[in-house]
Formats: C-alpha cells, structure tokens, sequence
C-alpha cells in the first residue's frame, strides 16, 4: 500500500512517519512537506535510507506540484496534516493560513479525486466514486473550530463549528471542503479533530517548550491572561495510534474527535513544568523557576476552554490515550532539557 502523509515533517507528522513506518511494514510512505521554520526532518534521520521511506519537498499551494507528485506517486490513502498552525501568527498574518490550509487542502484533495476516479471508475452519475472505493484520505483537523467552551461541556462531533481566530477559521473551511467531497462526489474521506498534542520535537513556539526554554534562560515565562484558560492535552503517539485506528477501521465520511482526557488551566501546567524543572535541573530563580511566571496581555479572540468527548472513537474503534500524563510529561521536559543544553 502507498501512502503520502503531507506535513511529515512536523511535530505530529513526523511522529505519525515514523509510527507507521514501524508498526507497518508493508506501508510505502511518501512525506511531502514545504519545509518550512517548524518543519524539522531530522527527527526522522533514522529511517532517512529506508527503502520504504520517501521525501518530496513540495507546497500544496502549488497546484501543478500537486499534480506532478499524485500522479507519479499514485497513492493508495493521504494522511492529511500539512497546516499553518500557530495561533498568534494566524493573528499577526492571516493570508498563510487561508492559503496553506484552505487552498493546499483543496489542492491535494482535488487531485487526489480526479486520480481515484480516473483508478476506479466514474458510476453513471458521472462525478461519483464507487461506493465501496478502497483510497481513503484522512484529513486532521483542530478542536479549535469548535470555538470555547465554558466551565462544563465538551466538543462532540455534533458540536456546530464556531471557530474564532483566522487559524481555527481557516482549519473550519478545510474539515467543510474535506466533507462536501464525501457528500458531493462520493469520496472516501473521515476527519479528525484532535487536543492540545505535546511530547519531544515539537517547535519552540508552543506553550511547553516555550515555558521550559525560557525557564532555563532565566527570561520571564509569559502566560497570557490569568493563566485560567483550559486546554485538554494529549501525547502526540496517541494521537498516532489513533490516527492509524481511523484511517484503517473507521467509517466512510465520519468524523472523530481525539482526546486526551487530561484538562488543565495553562498557570497550572506552567507550575508542574517549573516543579519538574526544579527537580530535574535544580532550583531556579530564588529557589524555584515559578518566580518567573509573568502574566501578560491576552490574545485576541483566546478561547477560554477547549475539552474534547472521545467517546464516540473509544466505543466504535476501541481506542483510548494510554500514556500518563505525569510521566510522559517529565519524559518531554527531559528531552527538551537536553535540546537546549545543545542549542547553549
């Protein structure tokens, strides 16, 4: 079977590269990513001559590349991940975000289609695939679409989208076109919506190895607001485990969220950051790196709480998080420890 993950060399994606490439050895997976500052193929260095393993640096905003690389390629299913994600750079420039996440995801769903009609077969109506087609296309998406939550609820798949800044805007307009594919033309397509991912090799940006870069610079560690907004974290293997759980057993044109059954208030995280930091590389400013928590002005549009309902996913396809929190937590902090020893 072929493959191409698009983002494969991201945080999620290469982790999703490298999962695959070990746990399915009959798999050939083409990564095409555009390489940009958070893209990193480093990470996958060990599978870098594996005669399963291929690369192609490509932006999905080019269409003919697109074209070129399904075309010669001929993939079998696409995990789709390939996204502008960083939320206050969405704010401060919001044309990459619609242009990588609305137009590529067109781009390599539409030919993608137009490859799998030309493979399968158009039925009499001219424009739809078989029903019983064997290429999928997996596209992942954020549970940011659905907006903020209060202090109770969750995100289910029947929550209406309320998306509320240019990144979870442009994320909505994806999941509608990946969708309108499966109810207009057919197509094989399932939808994912997932939590806050953390773990080893994420980019510096994101709110964990912000917090520990800064801690061991000595620099204050910004947290936006009060610190009272709740995120929902889950570790990125997880994610991978189910992401394969759906591309291979879930359902025609479904949608499933992936949670991690883990809230926590942002100052709250912070501090068991600083606590593992102390313990791990020894006390921080006057004793501990807490003292440098610095309280900051809020984004624009901050949803207040996210939190995802999994249930749907852990009944139909038997999946559910495995790792702790706590340890998988310190594991990260650890490596991120060692990643900026080597950056001082």
């Amino acid at each position: 079977m072929k493959l191409i993950v698009t983002g494969g060399a991201g945080f999620i994606g290469s982790n999703l590269v490298l999962h695959l490439h070990e746990n399915y050895p009959d798999l050939q997976i083409l990564n095409i990513d555009k390489l940009t500052y958070a893209s990193d193929t480093g990470y996958l260095k060990s599978i870098k001559n594996s005669k399963r393993y291929h690369f192609s640096k490509i932006d999905l905003v080019d269409r003919k590349a697109v074209r070129d690389v399904v075309q010669r390629w001929q993939p079998d299913g696409v995990f789709h991940l390939a996204a502008e994600s960083h939320v206050d750079n969405s704010i401060k420039g919001p044309e990459p975000f619609v242009l990588s996440n609305v137009v590529g995801t067109f781009n390599i769903l539409e030919e993608c289609r137009q490859l799998w009609h030309e493979q399968e077969g158009k039925t009499k109506s001219g424009n739809h695939l078989p029903k019983d087609s064997v290429k999928r296309f997996l596209h992942v998406s954020t549970d940011e679409v659905y907006g903020t939550l209060g202090d109770d609820g969750l995100f289910s798949e029947e929550t209406p989208y309320a998306p509320n800044s240019p990144y979870s805007a442009s994320k909505a307009g994806s999941d509608f076109l990946v969708r309108s594919y499966y109810h207009t033309y057919g197509m094989n397509v399932v939808i994912t919506n997932c939590s806050n991912n953390y773990g080893p090799h994420q980019h510096d940006e994101k709110l964990i190895p912000t917090v520990i870069r800064h801690a061991l610079s000595s620099e204050p560690i910004p947290v936006y607001g009060k610190g009272d907004n709740v995120r929902d974290w889950l570790f990125v293997t997880d994610h991978c485990e189910a992401l394969t759980k759906v591309f291979f057993d879930g359902k025609d044109g479904e949608q499933y969220n992936i949670g991690g059954d883990n809230e926590w208030k942002n100052l709250d995280l912070v501090r068991q950051i600083c606590d593992i930091l102390n313990e791990e590389v020894g006390e921080g400013p006057d004793g501990d790196y807490k003292n440098l928590i610095s309280f900051v002005t809020d984004r624009p549009g901050h949803d207040y709480r996210y939190a995802i309902d999994a249930s749907k996913i852990k009944k139909k396809l038997k999946w559910k998080p495995s790792k702790d929190f706590k340890e998988m937590l310190r594991t990260t902090i650890q490596w991120y420890i060692e990643r900026y020893k080597v950056k001082a």
